[in-house]
């Protein structure tokens, strides 16, 4: 059976929350990229949270058998306006990724679609596939 899993450099039982709490910046990135993933017929199906984004920003790629989809967003210049002074600055700006283990599968057969800020990306479940009937050679 495929497995998509989540692939990142922390401790799956680490908690983070408290640690974390009071300084925006060390929060994970992971959190920009919340993702449901479903089986529909013989697909996954991975719906990936990407809002404020635009479609030219996000980039997916599959090497060795890994699914990557990574977004960018470039902080806007602002006006030097001495009128305007941020009390707190939360909206993300960088470059945030995930990447999902798929299996051997052809790049052709990977749809994805982006509308509304969600990502969806359809990937067939590479053990559903039929196995191949032996053929049987004759001797002459």
């Amino acid at each position: 059976m495929l497995s998509l899993i989540k692939r990142e450099g922390r401790d799956l039982f680490n908690d983070d929350l408290l640690e974390n709490f009071f300084n925006p910046v060390l929060r994970p990135t992971t959190s920009v990229m919340k993702t449901d993933i479903k089986k529909v017929d013989s697909n996954y199906v991975l719906d990936i949270d990407l809002p404020g984004f635009k479609k030219e920003d996000i980039k997916i790629t599959l090497k060795e058998e890994y699914l990557t989809i990574e977004a960018t967003k470039v902080r806007k210049e602002e006006s030097k306006d001495e009128m305007t002074k941020y009390l707190r600055k939360e909206r993300y700006f960088g470059t945030c990724s995930r990447s999902f283990y798929v299996g051997n599968i052809n790049q052709d057969e990977i749809d994805a679609k982006y509308v509304d800020g969600i990502l969806t990306v359809t990937v067939p479940d590479v053990s559903e596939k039929p196995e191949k009937q032996p053929k049987m050679i004759a001797i002459k």
